[in-house]
């Protein structure tokens, strides 16, 4: 199935209105109040479409050392797609309010399932009413299907311990996504310590997003991160943002810029500084 990362909502709608719509996934989420996403999807969604908690769905318990939103076994994962429409077959189409901010986690998580046929709405709800979508209040058809065969990932990934070893390295850059203030550790509202993984560069994901919330153009995208990556190759870049969420943004815009294979630090800053042992930075 060709499919690319990013579909409009123009493109959307002939698909929807075709004979193989693809599987809709509304994740739209609110880390303040955890239960506004499911509210925003009760009150309308688009036509169809599933609503995926990123609590729930796509994060496995916390420990309290393994981040705000760890990544749950691929196995249980594998499950949860089936429930919400997902086969081998069938192209998925995820977005949310919010900007893509929280989205593309379902969109990473996926590939890392080894589904390659998943997009992100660009521009979500607003882009689709924008282009003569609807919304509804009605749920998705009832899934029955055998579960999500496991394959090879479509994506990197690394852990804490893998990255502290490689902390230093010429060959490493690490794009933390989150907000400026957050990342010199002016300031700290979701997590015990403030600052940010020695040697992290900085690259707040809504610099992605035109001032209308789509994603900038693929030239202007490539321009911005090679500036960041200090000459190094995309696979030598490791994302990481709170919780392994808004990262994902960063690579997606890079797959966008045509700079696809760098890898995400699912844990990321939430992990990172709930062992002590672990070197903060801050400035």
């Amino acid at each position: 199935m060709n499919t690319t990362p990013l579909i409009s909502a123009e493109e959307l709608l002939a698909q929807v209105r075709g004979p193989q719509p693809p599987v809709l996934w509304d994740v739209g989420f609110d880390l303040a109040d955890p239960s506004a996403g499911e509210a925003a999807y009760r009150a309308g969604h688009l036509p169809g479409a599933h609503y995926v908690h990123l609590d729930r769905d796509l994060s496995a318990p916390k420990t309290g050392r393994n981040g705000r939103h760890p990544l749950p076994p691929r196995e249980a994962f594998a499950a949860t797609a089936t429930r919400f429409g997902v086969t081998p077959q069938r192209h998925v189409v995820v977005y949310d309010r919010q900007g893509s901010m929280y989205c593309v986690r379902a969109w990473w998580m996926l590939k890392w399932l080894g589904h390659d046929a998943v997009s992100v709405l660009d521009g979500g709800v607003a882009a689709w009413l924008a282009a003569g979508g609807t919304l509804s209040t009605d749920g998705p058809t009832p899934v029955h299907a055998s579960t999500y065969p496991l394959s090879e990932p479509l994506v990197a990934s690394i852990d804490a311990a893998g990255l502290q070893a490689r902390l230093g390295s010429p060959a490493l850059r690490v794009l933390d996504a989150r907000a400026p203030e957050r990342y010199r550790g002016d300031t700290e509202p979701l997590d015990p310590v403030a600052g940010h993984i020695p040697g992290a560069a900085n690259r707040f994901f809504k610099d992605n997003l035109t001032p209308e919330g789509r994603f900038k153009p693929a030239a202007e995208l490539r321009r911005e991160f090679e500036a960041r990556l200090a000459g190094l190759p995309p696979g030598q870049v490791v994302h990481q943002c709170g919780s392994g969420v808004t990262a994902c943004h960063n690579l997606l815009a890079m797959e966008l810029a045509g700079l696809g294979g760098s890898a995400l630090y699912p844990g990321s800053w939430s992990e990172w500084c709930a062992d002590p042992s672990r070197p903060v930075e801050r400035g």
